[in-house]
């Protein structure tokens, strides 16, 4: 099904990259994001995120109404009518402030959520010189970066992180906890667990104010506990970040673009077929990045799709084929068996 383009305000500035690649009406300066078949509100401000299907409805109020067809017997089974992700889009017209969102452990201890926000990056187009800023490159103590935020001093927050270029084709893989900012000039499709959690580590010079929506309602002293304060070491680095991941060649099946650390998280799977490309049974949302083909099902049913379109695919209506000069990214939540696995499982793999 064929998602409608929608839009709203945020605090930081963007969004001419999604009205190239979705079209629609023209956006505000500070409308830089897209939630993509979303059944998860923006935090405080529902129904703000939830996506409507092309009659008004909201996907959300569909999912609940017929859980199996559109999300499968066995994903129903283990996760009851939660789809379990959540796919934006993103354009930072300007660097985003550093932040940091939970680990699932921190959420259920302290939000009563069983999701943290473990997130990835597939990098759509990158200004050259673009960069993002991951994770400490030594040990920062707690009472130093207290002290920074306190103080708002950026400066020395980004010295203190890693500086990673980044190009059109790389992926990235943001485990909850680390520290991370956005560059300027990054169009990126991202894929994450289904929830809107996030901590401010910087807010001065961004339309928002961090001391009152910075921490969650915990208060700095609490929310600082989710900040993963120790060194990202580079061989952990370099097996988050891959680059050119995107530019693989043509082939019938989807290919993974995430690490196996992010398999109990959410799916991002490569489709560019050489002549048929074939897409399992299973909630996803596909997201054409470029060219044009067609979109069938084993019953006969066909669509024409391009460059820009949202789909988002029930179960019930898979498996399905993909043809022509496209390239597409298919995200979907963690398959169950590999959902079992706890938020440990990020530096558990990473450090493997």
């Amino acid at each position: 099904m064929r998602m409608p383009v929608e839009a709203f305000e945020h605090f930081y500035r963007g969004g001419a990259a999604i009205s190239r690649l979705r079209g629609g009406p023209a956006r505000g300066e500070r409308s830089p994001e897209e939630w993509l078949a979303s059944v998860t509100p923006r935090s405080g401000a529902a129904p703000l995120g939830l996506s409507a299907l092309p009659d008004g409805s909201l996907l959300r109020d569909a999912v609940a109404a017929d859980p199996v067809a559109w999300l499968g017997p066995t994903h129903y089974a283990r996760f009851g009518s939660d789809t379990g992700v959540l796919v934006k889009l993103l354009d930072a017209g300007e660097r985003l402030p550093v932040h940091v969102h939970p680990s699932r452990d921190f959420a259920r201890s302290h939000l009563s959520c069983p999701y943290g926000k473990t997130e990835a990056w597939v990098v759509i187009e990158a200004e050259p010189g673009a960069v993002v800023h991951l994770g400490f490159r030594d040990p920062v103590g707690r009472a130093e970066l207290a002290e920074l935020v306190e103080r708002q001093d950026s400066d020395r927050l980004l010295e203190l992180m890693h500086e990673v270029p980044v190009r059109a084709g790389d992926t990235v893989l943001v485990p909850a906890g680390l520290p991370h900012a956005i560059g300027a000039g990054v169009f990126l499709l991202e894929v994450q667990e289904p929830t809107d959690f996030s901590i401010l580590l910087e807010w001065d010079g961004f339309a928002l104010d961090g001391h009152a929506e910075g921490h969650l309602g915990l208060g700095f002293d609490r929310a600082l506990d989710a900040v993963d304060r120790g060194p990202l070491p580079h061989d952990q680095l370099k097996a988050l970040h891959r680059e050119a991941a995107m530019r693989a060649e043509a082939a019938d099946q989807p290919r993974e673009l995430l690490p196996e650390a992010a398999a109990p998280y959410f799916r991002a799977e490569l489709v560019r077929p050489a002549t048929r490309a074939t897409i399992p049974s299973g909630f996803a949302v596909l997201t054409l990045l470029e060219g044009q083909g067609r979109l069938g099902t084993s019953h006969g049913a066909e669509l024409a799709v391009a460059g820009g379109d949202v789909l988002v695919l029930p179960h019930a209506a898979g498996p399905l084929w993909l043809d022509g000069d496209v390239v597409a990214v298919v995200c979907r939540p963690a398959e169950p068996q590999h959902a079992e696995r706890t938020s440990t499982a990020v530096s558990a793999s990473l450090m493997s």
